[in-house]
């Protein structure tokens, strides 16, 4: 018995799991992307400027000191909350000496370190010359004997960050480009045993968007159960690398993965449906020839 086709009515699992797997892959990339920018803002976040006040300095100064800096807009806040430390000359000493184990107060009889301030900086400002106009402007104020930042250090993270940025969106645009080629020709090939019918129905006056409706609808169907599939996966997945792997919950945000999952759904209803319409508006201008 010969099965009917019916307007619309397609191979659909092969078209879902290619929608699902290309969807998965793009995904998978861009929690990877996600993931980077989360680091580098944590790299970004712990670079730290160290402050030495004079020596002659008192207590109330200093705090009034670490007040100003506090106010700044240069410095990382978390909750609200400046990320700014004062340590004293003499808790230096002793983070000094258990850290390295020799008591140098017995041997040089004073305690040459100074009382010091410990900030960090806000990654919109780690710019070497920015860094440089924020150093004379500490400088400045009174009370402050020196400035001190890793200069090298920062030039290089600089330096890779943007190396690896540029890295990542030349991949990410060609998985991208990758991905609408083979959703298209997956579609293009599925819609490929329905084009005689599409003829068919022509030729019995049926207008081209009572053709394509239904094409278009299985299409939307599709493609949102497709981009399902592959949040749900790249969801489990994360669960199951949470598991093996420590703090890596410290990259991961909710809001940003729950965007992902709904584009990637979107992205996949979209493609769908233009993939379908174009391949339907070309069937439909083809000769009877040409459909053979």
């Amino acid at each position: 018995m010969i099965k009917k086709k019916t307007l619309g009515n397609y191979p659909f699992i092969s078209v879902i799991f290619s929608i699902a797997l290309a969807l998965f892959i793009l995904g998978s990339f861009g929690i990877i992307s996600l993931f980077t920018k989360n680091l580098t803002k944590i790299i970004r976040e712990n670079v730290e400027i160290q402050i030495f006040l004079h020596k002659n300095i008192t207590l109330p100064e200093a705090i009034q000191i670490q007040k100003t800096l506090s106010e700044k807009a240069f410095i990382v806040r978390k909750n609200n909350i400046p990320q700014i430390e004062y340590i004293s000359k003499e808790v230096a000493a002793k983070n000094f000496i258990q850290e390295t184990g020799e008591n140098f107060l017995q041997v040089i009889g004073t305690n040459p370190l100074r009382d010091a301030i410990i900030l960090k900086i806000h990654p919109e400002f780690q710019k070497t010359q920015r860094f440089q106009s924020i150093k004379t402007e500490i400088e400045s104020i009174r009370g402050v004997f020196e400035v001190v930042y890793p200069k090298n250090i920062i030039e290089n993270i600089n330096a890779n960050l943007t190396r690896i940025g540029l890295i990542l969106l030349l991949f990410a645009s060609f998985l991208f480009f990758a991905v609408i080629i083979l959703i298209n020709n997956t579609i293009k090939l599925a819609l490929f045993s329905q084009r005689f019918l599409i003829r068919s129905m022509q030729l019995v006056g049926a207008t081209p968007l009572f053709i394509k409706r239904p094409f278009l609808i299985k299409s939307i169907i599709y493609g949102f159960i497709g981009g399902t599939i592959a949040s749900t996966s790249l969801f489990f997945l994360l669960k199951y690398i949470q598991a093996k792997v420590e703090n890596i919950m410290e990259l991961q945000k909710n809001k940003e993965m729950l965007f992902l999952y709904i584009s990637l759904v979107l992205f996949g209803m979209c493609v769908g449906f233009f993939s379908t319409l174009y391949s339907i508006n070309k069937y439909l201008k083809m000769s009877l020839d040409e459909l053979y």
